[in-house]
């Protein structure tokens, strides 16, 4: 398996040097060795690159990522946990589009002042729910 130092794998994956050395610390992923004074990763490090990212990018912590791995490196993923991720994204994503189209609508409402505006107050109600 072919090795590369951290500075290829930086340049390979988009992730700074400095992401890189903190995924390590948190036992995300692992350095082979070293040539001089840079980590060597094998290629395998990219697909886990990848899937932390992923899992970075649908709001999971590192530590509910590092979970999705077992002492051995291979992946171990939650379907529970993946499913309780995508109802909250849902709930999310009908939050954020309920308030750009109460922002819209705001845009172009014709009352002199918007809290008169029944539909700017219910924008106002959505988005003081937690």
């Amino acid at each position: 398996m072919a090795s590369m130092d951290i500075a290829e794998v930086a340049r390979i994956s988009g992730m700074p040097a400095s992401a890189l050395r903190y995924y390590e610390e948190k036992g995300l992923i692992v350095s082979v060795g070293r040539r001089g004074l840079r980590r060597l990763f094998d290629d395998g490090v990219l697909e886990k690159l990848a899937l932390i990212a992923l899992g970075r990018a649908s709001g999971f912590s590192l530590d509910e990522i590092g979970g999705m791995f077992g002492p051995d490196g291979d992946l171990r993923i939650d379907r529970q946990l993946l499913t309780a991720k995508a109802d909250e994204l849902e709930r999310t994503i009908k939050k954020l589009s309920a308030m750009r189209d109460g922002l819209r609508h705001a845009a172009v409402c014709k009352a002199a002042n918007h809290l008169e505006c029944p539909t700017f107050r219910r924008i106002l109600r959505i988005t003081a729910r937690k």
